[in-house]
């Protein structure tokens, strides 16, 4: 039986796929921690003067969350927190927010997450390159 990986382990596999596939677009990436010193989030800047953040926990939750209210007025993210508001949603819990906080739609985002982040990071590089 293989061992289930450290969250640190995660964040590094994720932190390689960043830098070995995404390095046109991901400009900087930084851990960030929480007061006790645990890992809270991987915080990803881009090109275009937007962040990603990379939320992860050891019990399965996630979201992975494109800012750009600074700059476009939107946000993209894909999560699977169990909200009541999104239960009719095909993938509950797992749901998108498609430009805004309401505009919720079904996720195909994979559950693994170095698979999660090629497919977010591939989402993020077509949009700013359609920009």
């Amino acid at each position: 039986m293989s061992k289930k990986p450290s969250l640190e382990e995660v964040f590094q596999r994720i932190f390689d796929v960043l830098t070995t596939e995404f390095s046109d677009i991901a400009v900087d990436a930084q851990l960030r921690y929480t007061p006790s010193g645990a890992i809270e989030r991987l915080r990803i800047f881009l090109v275009d003067e937007t962040y990603l953040d990379i939320w992860l926990s050891l019990s399965g939750k996630y979201s992975y969350h494109w800012e750009q209210r600074h700059i476009r007025g939107c946000i993209h993210r894909h999560d699977n927190a169990p909200h009541k508001k999104w239960s009719k949603t095909k993938t509950y819990p797992k749901h998108f927010h498609n430009g805004n906080e309401d505009n919720v739609k079904e996720s195909t985002i994979p559950d693994e997450p170095t698979a999660a982040t090629r497919y977010f990071m591939t989402f993020v590089r077509e949009s700013i390159n359609k920009k």
